[in-house]
C-alpha cells in the first residue's frame, strides 16, 4: 500500500489544494457560515443566488471540504436518515420525494457550473449475502415501494449477478436515484462557484464559540445576523456542543485501477454505487479511473470524541476491509490497495438528519446525516437559504426542519456504549452468516433498540 491518511485519496488524486487566507480580524457580514464542507458551500450559494447583494463569509478550520465532503464514499444517493419511521406515512413521503429530487438537483447545478466531478447516475445496489440480510431487503422493499417515485426494484440472484457480480449473493434492492461522484472534486468545484458569486472563505481560522449574532474565532470575530453551524462530526469541537453529535469514524480502501477483463467479468458496467444488507455494512463504487473504493466501519468511535483530522487508518481495519473487499470480488485478490483513509461523520442520539433556524437568535444548524450527506446535504443547504431569507417554500415545510434530537451521555457511557453497540452488531452478523435462516440476530435488535438506530 502506497498511502495512508493524507486527508483522502480523493485529495491525494487532486493534490492538496492551496490556501485561502485565514481571516485578517473582526468582520461584519449578513450571514456567518462555520464550516466549509457540502452544507456550508450549498448554503452560501443559494442564499447567493437567491439574494446576490447578500454579504456571506464562510469560515473553515483547515481547508474548504477537509472534512466528511472531501472523504466519503462517493454516492450521491436520495437517503436520508429519519423517513418514514419517524415522520409517518406521508411526511416521510414528501422527505423522500424531496430527496430524489436532491439527486438531480446537485448533477444540474454541477453541470451549470461547469464541475467535473466524474458524476455518472447508475442507481444503488444494496446485496443480500445471506437470508437474513435478504429478508430486510424484502421488508425494505415492501414498506418504500409504498412511497410516491421511489422507483425500487427487488432482484433475485440471478438479475443481482447480471448487475454486479458478488460472491454469495441471493438478492438485490435497487433504486435509480442515485449518482456516483469524486468527492473532492465536487468540494474543490462548489468553493469555486460560491467564490464566483462573491462568498468570501476564510480557511486556518477555528471557530471556538457560535453566539447570537458573532461567530468568535481564533482569529477575530465576524458578527452577522444569522450564524449557521454546519460544522457536521466536527461540531464536538465548539463550546458547548460536546454532546450535540457524535462523531463517528468511517474507513475507506481503494485498489490500483483494474483490468477490464475483471470489470466484464463481474459485469460491474454502470457505475451503480453498491451496498450490503449487513448490519456492519459497506459501501463501494468503481471509480472513473477502474478502481474500487471500498468503505465501512473500523474503529467506530475515539473516547472522548477525539478526531483524527489526518485520516490514517488502523493496519488492522485496512485488513479487514481488504479482506471484505477481496470476499466480494475474488478476482480482485492479486490487485493491490494503494491507499487508506478515514474520516468522520455527524451521528445525533436519535440518528436522524436535521436542519433549523432559530428566529429569535439567528443560529441555524445543518447536519447529523449519519453518512448520507452527499446529497442531503444540498436539501440542507437550500432549505437553511430559505430560512435565512424568510421564503415561505415546500422545503422548510418538511418534517425534518426544526428536528432537535436529544443529547448524548457523557463519557465513559458514550465510548462504551458505541463500541459495545458495533461489537453487538459484528456477532450478529457472524451468527447470521452460520444460522442461514431468515431472522434478523436477536442480538441486533436488541442493538437496535439501545441506540436508536433503524434499518
Amino acid at each position: 500500500m502506497t498511502g495512508n491518511g493524507g486527508v483522502s485519496f480523493w485529495w491525494q488524486q487532486l493534490g492538496l489544494p492551496p490556501g485561502r487566507p485565514p481571516l485578517p480580524g473582526d468582520r461584519d457580514a449578513d450571514v456567518a457560515i462555520v464550516g466549509a464542507g457540502y452544507t456550508g458551500l450549498w448554503t452560501a450559494y443559494y442564499l447567493k443566488t437567491l439574494q446576490p447583494d447578500l454579504r456571506v463569509t464562510v469560515l473553515e478550520q483547515r481547508f474548504a471540504g477537509f472534512g466528511a465532503s472531501g472523504r466519503n464514499g462517493g454516492w450521491l444517493t436520495n437517503s436520508v436518515t429519519g423517513g418514514r419511521a419517524r415522520y409517518g406515512r406521508d411526511g416521510g413521503a414528501r422527505q423522500q420525494r424531496a430527496m430524489n429530487e436532491t439527486v438531480d438537483e446537485v448533477i444540474r447545478v454541477a453541470a451549470a457550473e461547469e464541475i467535473d466531478a466524474d458524476i455518472r447516475k447508475g442507481g444503488e445496489l444494496n446485496v443480500a449475502r445471506t437470508p437474513a440480510q435478504l429478508a430486510r431487503l424484502r421488508a425494505a422493499y415492501a414498506d418504500e415501494s409504498t412511497w410516491p417515485h421511489t422507483d425500487v426494484e427487488l432482484w433475485g440472484p440471478r438479475r443481482t449477478a447480471a448487475h454486479v457480480r458478488v460472491t454469495e449473493a441471493v438478492g438485490g434492492l435497487w433504486h435509480p436515484h442515485c449518482a456516483r461522484i469524486h468527492p473532492a472534486k465536487l468540494a474543490r468545484g462548489l468553493a469555486a462557484a460560491v467564490e464566483r458569486l462573491g462568498v468570501t472563505i476564510h480557511e486556518d481560522t477555528t471557530v471556538r464559540t457560535i453566539e447570537p449574532g458573532r461567530a468568535v474565532t481564533d482569529r477575530g470575530t465576524v458578527r452577522a445576523a444569522h450564524v449557521l453551524r454546519a460544522t457536521e462530526g466536527f461540531t464536538p469541537g465548539l463550546a458547548g456542543e460536546h454532546r450535540t453529535w457524535l462523531p463517528m469514524n468511517s474507513s475507506m480502501v481503494v485498489t490500483a485501477p483494474l483490468p477490464a477483463t475483471f470489470w466484464d467479468d463481474v459485469g460491474w458496467a454502470d457505475a451503480a454505487t453498491l451496498g450490503d444488507a449487513a448490519h456492519v455494512y459497506m459501501y463501494a463504487q468503481r471509480t472513473a479511473d477502474d478502481r474500487i473504493a471500498f468503505g465501512g466501519r473500523g474503529v467506530p468511535y475515539r473516547y472522548g470524541s477525539r478526531v483524527d483530522a489526518d485520516g490514517r487508518t488502523p493496519d488492522r481495519t485496512v485488513r479487514a476491509l481488504t479482506a471484505l473487499l477481496r470476499e466480494f470480488f475474488p478476482g480482485a485478490a492479486q490487485v493491490p490497495v494503494e491507499h487508506a483513509w478515514s474520516g468522520v461523520l455527524g451521528v445525533p442520539r436519535d440518528w436522524a438528519a436535521t436542519v433549523g433556524l432559530d428566529p429569535a437568535t439567528g443560529l441555524g444548524w445543518a447536519g447529523g446525516y449519519v453518512g448520507t450527506g452527499v446529497a442531503t446535504t444540498n436539501l440542507a443547504g437550500r432549505t437553511l437559504a430559505d430560512l435565512v431569507l424568510g421564503r415561505d417554500s415546500d422545503l422548510v415545510s418538511l418534517p425534518w426542519v426544526g428536528h432537535r434530537s436529544r443529547r448524548w451521555e457523557v463519557e465513559p457511557l458514550r465510548w462504551t456504549a458505541v463500541r459495545g453497540l458495533y461489537a453487538a452488531y459484528h456477532v450478529a452478523d457472524r451468527a447470521e452468516r452460520r444460522g442461514g435462516g431468515e431472522r434478523t440476530s436477536p442480538i441486533a435488535r436488541i442493538a437496535d433498540a439501545v441506540s436508536g438506530r433503524g434499518h
